[in-house]
């Protein structure tokens, strides 16, 4: 599948264009003479190194790869922390106003009512103070032309008469004689902030300034305007700095047309624009400003407008549009800087824009923005024309910039349904040029949900309240951690090989020690929870039983484990885990105290799997659960809580736990595989939504399959998360922060990097006015667990999230997972309610309809027709001219084509975890022809060439894999990855054959579905690959029995009926049977028996029935020498 209007080679070329190492694409952009390209130095890229480290051999193993991967990189450099917030303000910008109208709405009130509100707040004094400069003619001249410029300098010696009629040749200004003084002053002092942010001086700035800018065009002045600050901004970045990727965000009420059509032809400047329209009733009046103006040429696709077309627009309108549209096509255009025409003429109370949004609003909107570019934003002040409002306005995003925590929304509700009509329509324009804005097949675009009318919905405008009083909260500290080295004692008697080991947190602590982390955070003690605590989310009579552990013998423990579902129990189990439940307690303790804003519990054991009465999937306590609760009970009301759990497993005990609170928004991301990726079951479900008072209060997110990365969550977080979280609306969030779900780990199978959790915190600490804490579950590869860690935990300090590579779009599974949890949601959460847009633009109307039923969309109709209308302003005349239309439409579905992986000898001789190569003439990786019987080989990896080109369903749709480096698989807790649906939408052949090639697939000895571990390479018309990783552990290792003593013999043919080929033997009982390709009698045996784990007598390989995946573990080694030696008469020649 491709984007709708856009084929996968055009996707190529787009996404090309924002390569960091292409040049700005404006040929009229030529260095100032005497000005050089001053770059800034910096420490490889963590996505260059990671790019390399994918390249690297099948063989390498997993941890050191990631080591290799991170060499070079520094991260302590990359992570410095900039001095703070640059703040330009000079008097001299109110040397000038109308001198014909005393009522003009723009005046120098304005700045002074701006100054006296930060004075009286003490923000003045917590910025960098930057002195304004002026302009020079050669800076202004990258946007304006010369004739223009020297126009404008000539305004200063004439008279009030000269300069009105000067005045009147343009559409709304005045002149002064020092307005161009003022102009040049106010474009140098965005300039400055410039050169602060890029230059590493500050982190970001603002210019708070006057004449306005963003209306002015090459030649014209217009809209109060006289030079467009931002747009030189852009130009001077590019030139100075050799910045080549630029975003402006224009969320002005008016729109900025000035500033459009000077980069409207450009890819290398993103414009995005949010303004009331009322379909072209509002100034400026042109179609230029609605949703169908993208762009012109190379420019196609860079620029948005997100036109309102009512009045009453609030915060919760603004917010949907930054989640829907313009978060994720920053993200995929990865800007270098950030640039805000920050207007605040749609605040409440604006005389101009008649809408309703509050200062904590922009709060939200400045903090969504820190987290592009590396945090380099600057913003610069244009319209607000009343004068508290506008005050309160800048104070708020000025307090965002200084990393004051935003405001909790008095009323944020959802979008309503006028915003959600321009949205669709905004997107139906942009979709065929953004591969992150792609949807699913079965995409709805409209839903009719019983019980619910978008005529009923409330609609605007809405009657005028009063703005809200913000409150600043005055921290001692800002981030809490809390760690005890006495979690340590809980460790496996048994099995020294086990994921969950006591490592995990001290390797955490002294990574956050490390990158000076720690010292940055206040320490908190830890204690054990109490008894009373732990009750309110656990059963007496568990509670006992976990307690009469610590004084059991080990046999006696070994039995009590086993009762459990992956559990092992030490004498130190319970003390270890009634600390890790205080531990997170005590962090509650300190952020509803305001001790702290935020914290992070590096805690063990993990909690999330605990049931009310029994231990599960290493878990003993529910402490995100019993932390919940205790909040609850010293805020002394049910406290609207947010519990995001983006552990890889789902977190059954706590979904059951709060399934019938409405006071608890639970939301779980995590693999689900149909329901066999542990815990299994259908709890993890989107169809699960809670129960009674409950019910929409339970929210998953069920991924399907493995790969699943930063471009996933991220789409995940702005079309589902945040829109339900900001519903919500919670006074505080706790994270089930298991990190299981990271690259290179061992049970995940998944590839989020440090810097992709980094962003979903920072999105995340939007929320609940910043209180936010994280506590740690799962995550089992050390490095990766620990640099993820101390990623959250330094945007939790306030340093902007590391700049971010999205390698390729969001895969289309996923995508689909992540519809159909919103289709279930429609009916609990307005804001994710969508309407279905039918815009009739001409000349200047647009309606929306709501669809009556539901229409699945059909993959094999996808065409459509986009006509863009638009006008250019023509600068010398000032007249409107209509642009050219541009079609776009969806050429024919194509083949996504994948090269055929060529793996060398030595490759196929290694096993990806330490698995036992095997004689060439048996176990090398081979090539099996499609009609014999496939065997897994050397039970590493497992080769085979089909005929038909078939792809995962979760391969980006025009990205496909090009020797991905096979993916691990993993059993009951630890994963038990199954079921890699391929071919699903292919035409290349049958369903029933595909169906069939899909069975052979399948286990040798089970006959089950082809497993997840399975990673495909190859293409159409070419041989197919299939590289098999082994689990390196299984929780059902106790049940291999010591080897008989009379030893094995591989010859032996099958107990039940003689069969002599495909033979397995039983690692429990040691019977030997036949595979299902044969008579099935080993899988008879299996149901009956019970025994988990067999041995194959072809290629030596072990397979599990409980965790539906092949195994290699140190524990298995001797049998396999036993059979080796049996069968070729030596011993492995790997046998570590």
């Amino acid at each position: 599948m491709t984007s709708t209007g856009q084929d996968s080679t055009t996707t190529r070329q787009r996404r090309s264009r924002h390569n960091l190492n292409s040049p700005p694409r404006d040929s009229s952009i030529v260095s100032k003479p005497g000005v050089k390209g001053a770059g800034l130095r910096s420490s490889p890229k963590l996505a260059e190194v990671k790019k390399k480290g994918r390249m690297k051999k099948l063989s390498q193993p997993a941890e050191q790869d990631l080591v290799v991967g991170l060499q070079g990189l520094d991260l302590n450099l990359e992570a410095k922390t900039l001095p703070g917030t640059g703040l330009v303000f000079d008097e001299q910008l109110n040397e000038f106003h109308c001198l014909w109208d005393d009522s003009f709405p723009e005046g120098p009130e304005r700045l002074h009512a701006i100054k006296e509100q930060l004075i009286r707040e003490g923000l003045m004094d917590r910025c960098v103070s930057f002195q304004a400069r002026f302009a020079e003619k050669e800076e202004l001249m990258l946007v304006h032309s010369l004739e223009y410029i020297d126009l404008m300098e000539t305004t200063q010696y004439m008279n009030e008469g000269e300069l009105r009629i000067l005045a009147d040749t343009y559409d709304s200004v005045y002149l002064h004689p020092n307005s161009y003084t003022c102009a040049c002053l106010a474009s140098g002092s965005v300039l400055r902030l410039v050169d602060a942010v890029l230059g590493a001086e500050i982190q970001n700035g603002m210019a708070i300034i006057r004449p306005p800018g963003h209306h002015a065009q090459h030649s014209l002045m217009d809209g109060y305007c006289m030079f467009n600050h931002v747009a030189v901004a852009a130009r001077y970045a590019q030139v100075k700095h050799r910045i080549q990727r630029v975003l402006i965000v224009d969320w002005d009420v008016h729109h900025g047309q000035g500033t459009q059509f000077t980069f409207d032809q450009d890819p290398s400047v993103l414009y995005f624009s949010i303004h009331r329209y009322e379909q072209g009733r509002f100034w400026p009046h042109l179609k230029a400003s609605n949703w169908s103006t993208i762009g012109f040429g190379q420019g196609q696709g860079y620029t948005i407008n997100v036109p309102w077309n009512q009045v009453g627009m609030r915060d919760a309108d603004y917010i949907a549009a930054f989640l829907r549209v313009l978060l994720p096509v920053s993200l995929e255009f990865q800007p270098q800087l950030v640039l805000v025409a920050a207007g605040f003429d749609a605040l409440q109370g604006d005389p101009k824009g008649e809408m309703a949004t509050t200062p904590a609003g922009f709060a939200q909107l400045t903090h969504l923005l820190m987290g592009l570019a590396g945090g380099r934003l600057i913003l610069s002040l244009e319209g607000g024309y009343n004068l508290r409002s506008l005050a309160e306005g800048v104070s708020a995003s000025l307090h965002t910039l200084l990393g004051d925590p935003c405001p909790m929304l008095e009323s944020p509700g959802a979008p309503c349904a006028s915003a959600l009509s321009s949205l669709s329509c905004t997107l139906e324009a942009l979709e065929p040029f953004w591969e992150t804005l792609m949807r699913s097949d079965d995409t709805l675009e409209g839903v009719h949900v019983e019980g619910y009318n978008v005529e009923e919905e409330e609609e605007g405008p809405w009657p005028p309240q009063a703005l809200p009083i913000l409150m600043w909260p005055v921290l001692q500290a800002r981030t809490g951690l809390v760690y005890d080295q006495r979690m340590m004692d809980h460790y496996n008697l048994w099995d020294n090989q086990h994921p969950e080991i006591p490592q995990r947190i001290s390797r955490i602590m002294c990574r956050l020690e490390e990158l000076g982390l720690a010292g940055r955070c206040l320490i908190l003690p830890a204690r054990p929870a109490t008894d009373a605590e732990l009750l309110t989310c656990h059963s007496a009579e568990y509670v006992g039983r976990l307690r009469a552990t610590e004084k059991m013998k080990t046999r006696e423990l070994h039995r009590e484990s086993a009762s459990f579902e992956s559990i092992y129990i030490c004498p130190s189990t319970f003390a270890c885990a009634q600390l890790a439940t205080g531990a997170s307690c005590c962090l509650v303790e300190a952020v509803l105290a305001g001790e702290v804003l935020n914290g992070v519990a590096v805690v063990r054991p993990p909690g999330h799997h605990a049931e009310h009465d029994a231990a599960c999937g290493f878990c003993f306590f529910n402490s995100v659960a019993v932390a919940a609760r205790h909040a609850q009970a010293i805020s002394g009301h049910a406290l609207r809580i947010l519990i995001v759990d983006w552990d890889v497993h789902h977190g059954n005990g706590t979904q059951h736990i709060f399934e019938e609170d409405p006071s608890v928004l639970y939301i779980s991301l995590h693999r689900y595989d149909h329901g066999t990726f542990f815990p299994m079951g259908i709890e993890g479900a989107s169809n699960q939504v809670g129960r009674s008072a409950g019910t929409g209060f339970t929210v998953n997110v069920a991924w399907n399959g493995p790969r699943v990365g930063d471009a996933e969550y991220l789409a995940a977080w702005h079309r589902l998360v945040l829109p339900i979280a900001y519903e919500f609306n919670p006074e505080l969030v706790l994270v089930s922060a298991g990190f299981d779900a990271a690259w290179r780990d061992p049970l995940g199978g998944c590839q989020l990097s440090p810097e992709g959790y980094a962003h979903l915190t920072h999105l995340l600490m939007g929320l609940a006015g910043g209180r936010i804490i994280l506590i740690l579950e799962g995550g089992y590869n050390l490095t990766s667990v620990s640099d993820s860690m101390a990623a959250c935990t330094r945007t939790l300090l306030g340093d902007p999230p590391p700049l971010l590579t999205l390698s390729r779009p969001p895969l289309s599974g996923a995508l689909a997972s992540i519809t159909e949890t919103i289709q279930v949601h429609r009916r609990y959460w307005r804001s994710l309610r969508a309407t279905k847009v039918e815009d009739k633009e001409g000349p200047f109307s647009s309606t929306s309809v709501t669809e009556e039923a539901i229409q699945p969309a059909n993959p094999g109709s996808t065409e459509r027709l986009t006509t863009l209308e638009g006008s250019n302003l023509d600068a010398g005349m000032g007249k409107a001219t209509p642009a050219p239309s541009v079609q776009e439409s969806t050429p024919a579905q194509t083949n996504s084509e994948t090269a055929v992986a060529q793996l060398t000898k030595d490759q196929s001789q290694e096993a990806a975890t330490g698995g036992a190569t095997l004689d060439q003439t048996t176990s090398e990786a081979a090539t099996l022809d499609q009609t014999t019987s496939e065997k897994p080989v050397g039970g590493a990896e497992l080769i085979q060439t089909t005929q038909a080109s078939r792809a995962n369903n979760q391969t980006p749709p025009t990205s496909p894999a090009r020797g991905a480096i096979s993916q691990i698989s993993h059993s009951p807790l630890v994963g038990n990855l199954r079921t890699l649906e391929l071919g699903s939408k292919t035409q290349e052949a049958p369903e029933s054959q595909i169906a069939e090639e899909e069975r052979l697939l399948g286990e040798t000895a089970g006959g089950q579905d082809i497993d997840d571990s399975m990673q495909a390479f190859g293409g159409t018309d070419q041989a197919t690959f299939y590289a098999v990783t082994p689990l390196p552990w299984c929780p059902h290792l106790a049940a291999v029995c010591p080897i008989p003593e009379g030893g094995l013999d591989v010859t032996q043919p099958c107990q039940e009926c003689g069969a002599l080929q495909e033979n397995w033997a039983c690692l429990s009982c040691y019977e030997v049977y036949c595979s299902r390709y044969v008579n099935a009698h080993m899988l008879q045996h299996h149901e009956s028996s019970g025994h988990p784990l067999v041995l194959s007598y072809v290629d030596l390989s072990t397979w599990c029935y409980g965790c539906q995946a092949y195994v290699h573990h140190q524990a298995l080694l001797d049998v396999k020498n036993i059979a080796h030696q049996n069968k070729f008469g030596e011993d492995m020649p790997h046998s570590h």
